[in-house]
């Protein structure tokens, strides 16, 4: 039996943590399926999913666990993951920064029902202004029956500088 796990990192960034955290999988049988990382305010954050045999699993979430002598924080959790996906669609979202904005877009989404996947944000100077604006990019599940022209309207209805851009994958 396969067992799937999520792993969540957070450690001072500095070279050497993906390979110390990939060894340590190796090391275990674990299979290494997909993650997501990033340095940020200098920190290392990074989210992974990782195949191992359920033989294997204690020892692996022991050995993940025990990284955190060497100055590596992290959690495991057990996940029911079938490997099955839809393809999610990606929008991107410019807009005037202002407090609060990534909540307003959320709680948009949420209200309707739509499942935020993934979520990257950065805000830079706006052109032609002092201002700064947001910008997101966005992997989203819509519920059934909801169309794209829907998630725009919903979304644009939140601010008149706010635009949404439907990017094809």
């Amino acid at each position: 039996m396969t067992n799937h796990l999520v792993v969540t990192i957070l450690a001072e960034d500095r070279p050497g943590i993906v390979e110390q955290i990939a060894q340590t999988i190796i090391a275990h049988s674990g299979n290494w399926m997909e993650s997501s990382m990033n340095r940020l305010a200098g920190k290392f954050a990074g989210i992974l999913l990782v195949e191992v045999d359920a033989q294997h699993n204690s020892l692996l979430q022991d050995a993940l666990i025990g990284l955190s002598e060497y100055g590596i924080t992290i959690t495991v959790e057990d996940s029911n993951y079938l490997g099955q996906h839809e393809v999610p669609l990606c929008i991107e979202i410019v807009a005037n920064d202002r407090p609060g904005i990534v909540g307003e877009i959320a709680a948009q989404l949420a209200s309707k029902k739509v499942n935020l996947e993934s979520l990257e944000t950065f805000c830079d100077s706006a052109p032609m202004s002092a201002g700064m604006m947001f910008h997101a990019h966005a992997y989203i599940q819509l519920p059934e029956g909801m169309s794209q022209t829907d998630l725009t309207m919903l979304l644009e209805g939140l601010s008149d500088d706010l635009m949404v851009e439907i990017v094809d994958i």
